[in-house]
Formats: structure tokens, C-alpha cells, sequence
């Protein structure tokens, strides 16, 4: 990567940010399209974002993500706001117009774009039980139910966010079925019917997290979906394919959300095959 006054800096901000894996797909990407350009990572305090933001937008930089907590940040601190990030209440990637910056939501087409990719469909007409109703799990819930699945399970030991994350759908997709499930046996009982579960808590980070979800919670012919990527293979999801699940971990969904914010800041279509890789090699040291 040869660096010159014409190089365009994006970067990642978040706080901490030292985990995250988006320059290692941006910059293998960008190198194996031959674009001028160089992506980094950024710590910056939450209270500092909308001071940070327009700073960026004038020195320069063509676009930028965000993690947590600052996507929710964002989203109250922008003027303007796409469809995707209304939708989701979050912002996680941030365009800048020559009059003002945009916040968009990649995550919820990361998350469909990576179910459709592991199992050659998303969830419409099925199904779907939602392991853990926080920012994530809330994301992908809200997004099932707008891509059209036929009825959605809540699952999660805090009853008023399943509440409220009902609340939201019923306002989103009145036609959608919702179920609450806050009690062990009910999740067992619930999950086992569903077409689609996906995995939104945060247990499965540590490597020797157990699976929230014993053995016979699943089935053949299910997918199993789990939003953490750091391991090929989660406790979760292990418990999972040998019920007879058909499984497949976060990495696609981080993967494609990243291409979908570099073709919002560029319009180019981004090294999809490039980006994969590297993201293999950081995280399974595949080479």
C-alpha cells in the first residue's frame, strides 16, 4: 500500500476500539482493488463523537463506522438520518456530503446478506427465535420481522426490554406473531419450533462460555445462526449442529455489513473475496 496527498482516510471510531477487525478487511480490500486509500481505527470518547464527526468530515475523510456505544450516539447527534438507521435506531456508518453528514444502518443487510449466504435464504415466512433481546439481538429481531418472517420468539431473562422490543415490532409488522419467552423451559419448548435462531447475547465471547440453550432446544432442519464470529465454532453453536442444525457464526455479517459502508461512501463495489480472507486469517489464522 504506497500512501500519497491523493490517499483517501476512512477509519472505525469507538471506544475501545483496539478489537475491532474493520481495517483488516477495509485495507486488504482496498489493496486488492488498487484504490487509494487507507482505513484506521480511532479511540474516541462517546461524549466526544459530534465534536469528532464534523472535524473529520473537514479534514477530508470519505467515510466512517461506528461500534458501541456510539452507533446510538450518532443516531440522536446527526442532522440527518437514512431509512436503515431510523429503522434501527442506530447509526453505524456515517456518510459526508458536501452539506452534511448521513448516518446509515449496515448491520441489518450485513445480517440478512450473511443468513442468505450460509443458508441460501433469509427468514421470510419462517419462524425466528431471537437468543438475547439487547442492541443486537433488538437489530436483528426488527429486521426479521420488516424481511417478512411469519412470527418471532423474544427471548431474554429482562422482561421490559422484551416488552418494549415487542412494542416495536407490533409497530413496525402488525401482521408478525410475537412470542415472549423468559423462562428456560419456554425457550427450550419455544426455540425447538422455529425455522431460524439466532444467538444476539454476548455469552460465547469467552471461549469457554457454555451454551444458554441445551441440546434438546434445536432440531434437524433448522439453522442456527450466532452473531459472535471470533471462533468458527461457539458453544451455541456446537450444542446446535449436533442436534442437527445446520450452523454458521457472525463472520458474514460483519463481512457484508463492511461492504455495504464502503459502497455507500465510494460507490464501488468493494473486494467481497479479499475482505473474506483477511477476515479468516485474523480470526481463524487460516492463511
Amino acid at each position: 500500500m504506497t500512501l500519497s496527498g491523493h490517499t483517501k482516510p476512512f477509519a472505525v471510531l469507538g471506544h475501545p476500539i483496539g478489537h475491532t477487525l474493520s481495517p483488516v478487511m477495509h485495507n486488504a480490500s482496498m489493496q486488492a482493488l488498487g484504490f487509494d486509500g487507507i482505513y484506521l481505527a480511532l479511540d474516541v470518547h462517546p461524549d466526544r463523537l459530534m465534536e469528532v464527526l464534523p472535524a473529520m468530515a473537514l479534514m477530508g475523510f470519505a467515510g466512517v463506522n461506528l461500534t458501541v456505544p456510539h452507533k446510538e450516539v450518532a443516531f440522536r447527534g446527526l442532522e440527518r438520518l437514512d431509512e436503515s438507521a431510523r429503522l434501527l435506531g442506530a447509526a453505524n456508518t456515517v456518510e459526508f456530503r458536501e452539506d452534511v453528514m448521513v448516518g446509515h444502518n449496515t448491520d441489518g443487510y450485513g445480517f440478512l446478506k450473511a443468513l442468505e449466504e450460509a443458508f441460501g435464504k433469509t427468514v421470510v415466512g419462517d419462524s425466528v427465535f431471537v437468543l438475547g433481546c439487547g442492541g443486537a439481538g433488538r437489530a436483528t429481531a426488527l429486521m426479521a420481522a420488516k424481511e417478512g418472517a411469519k412470527s418471532l420468539v423474544l427471548a431474554d431473562i429482562d422482561a421490559t426490554r422484551v416488552q418494549r422490543l415487542e412494542d416495536e415490532i407490533k409497530q413496525l409488522a402488525p401482521q408478525v406473531e410475537i412470542f415472549q419467552a423468559l423462562e428456560k423451559s419456554v425457550q427450550i419448548e419455544l426455540c425447538r419450533a422455529a425455522d431460524v435462531v439466532v444467538q444476539a447475547s454476548p455469552v460465547g465471547m469467552k471461549k469457554d462460555d457454555p451454551s444458554l440453550l441445551p441440546p434438546e432446544a434445536f432440531r434437524a432442519g433448522q439453522r442456527a445462526f450466532d452473531l459472535i464470529y471470533m471462533y468458527p465454532e461457539t458453544a451455541f453453536l456446537a450444542t446446535a449442529r449436533g442436534a442437527g442444525a445446520d450452523i454458521a457464526n457472525g463472520l458474514g455479517m460483519l463481512l457484508h455489513q463492511g461492504a455495504r459502508a464502503f459502497e455507500i461512501w465510494t460507490g464501488v463495489a468493494p473486494s467481497v473475496p479479499a475482505m473474506r480472507q483477511a477476515l479468516e486469517n485474523a480470526v481463524y489464522g487460516r492463511k
